[in-house]
């Protein structure tokens, strides 16, 4: 024997399209007046107003990449000279110190690094073997990383700074 199936109930009446109330009638506008002068500026439509649009984050400059990878590894006494008043050569001269030979070597290697990850390419490095005094030519920023008894028989800020550049 099989069971058999409840009938479908009656479902409620629909509302026919004649039992809906008609909308009431939508006053007509009047025309504008047209005028001679410029037409005004489009505004942007909701959609674009409301969306943000991403613009990229500016690319740092070299000098920020090299002030912020002496400062990660912890250089001493850093200087930046602006020395585009004085020579042709590059515009700006980083002078910092390190605590040991090993530290100097792993700043110049750490900030020669980062720079190639921000997209900028050396001109040459020089004086990494020793680790007294290094060299890294950046194009538009030359550092000098030095150990402070180097830096204090040399006195390059001095030499810079006091515009004794001849």
């Amino acid at each position: 024997m099989t069971a058999k199936r409840p009938t479908k109930r009656p479902t409620a009446t629909r509302k026919t399209a004649a039992a809906k109330p008609k909308a009431a009638a939508k006053p007509k506008m009047e025309p504008r007046a047209r005028t001679t002068g410029p037409r005004p500026a489009k505004t942007a439509s909701r959609k674009t107003a409301s969306k943000k649009t991403a613009r990229p984050k500016p690319k740092p400059g070299l000098q920020e990449v090299v002030l912020a990878a002496l400062a990660d590894m912890k250089a001493v006494d850093v200087r930046a000279i602006d020395v585009r008043g004085f020579t042709d050569i590059t515009d700006t001269m980083v002078v910092a110190s390190g605590t040991s030979d090993r530290h100097v070597k792993s700043i110049a290697d750490r900030v020669l690094q980062r720079c190639k990850e921000a997209g900028f390419r050396p001109f040459g490095m020089e004086g990494e073997r020793d680790g007294e005094w290094v060299l890294l030519d950046l194009q538009d920023v030359v550092l000098h990383v030095m150990l402070p008894r180097v830096r204090q028989f040399y006195a390059l800020e001095k030499l810079w700074e006091g515009g004794a550049a001849a």
